[in-house]
């Protein structure tokens, strides 16, 4: 499964607060496409029948099977610096990225 840093958490508490959908859970997966092959991809989404579920830092996690494989190891954090602001995905598995670090290839 995945990490999640204790400033992500709080970024996603944050966010779900202003949706107020406590319900939501934050969808983590993969996709095809980007400049590398396969882009990362976050969202707010209900249970999925399949899906990995993890509570870390009191947000809970969803993960499809598929794109478990991917992310197996992945870190999420959450940045706010001169550099920009935004989540960012640290993946041991990764083998080449972009230079805005939103895809990747294994």
């Amino acid at each position: 499964m995945i990490a999640v840093t204790q400033n992500a958490a709080a970024e996603v508490k944050r966010l779900v607060e202003k949706q107020g959908k406590p319900e939501l859970g934050l969808r983590v997966g993969v996709q095809g496409g980007g400049c590398s092959g396969l882009s990362y991809k976050l969202g707010f989404d209900q249970e999925r029948p399949g899906d990995h579920i993890q509570q870390i830092e009191g947000v809970k996690v969803l993960v499809d099977p598929k794109s478990d494989l991917y992310l197996e190891g992945t870190t999420l954090d959450f940045v706010d610096g001169l550099e920009g602001r935004g989540f960012k995905f640290l993946n041991p598995q990764a083998k080449k990225t972009c230079g805005c670090g939103e895809s990747f290839s294994v």
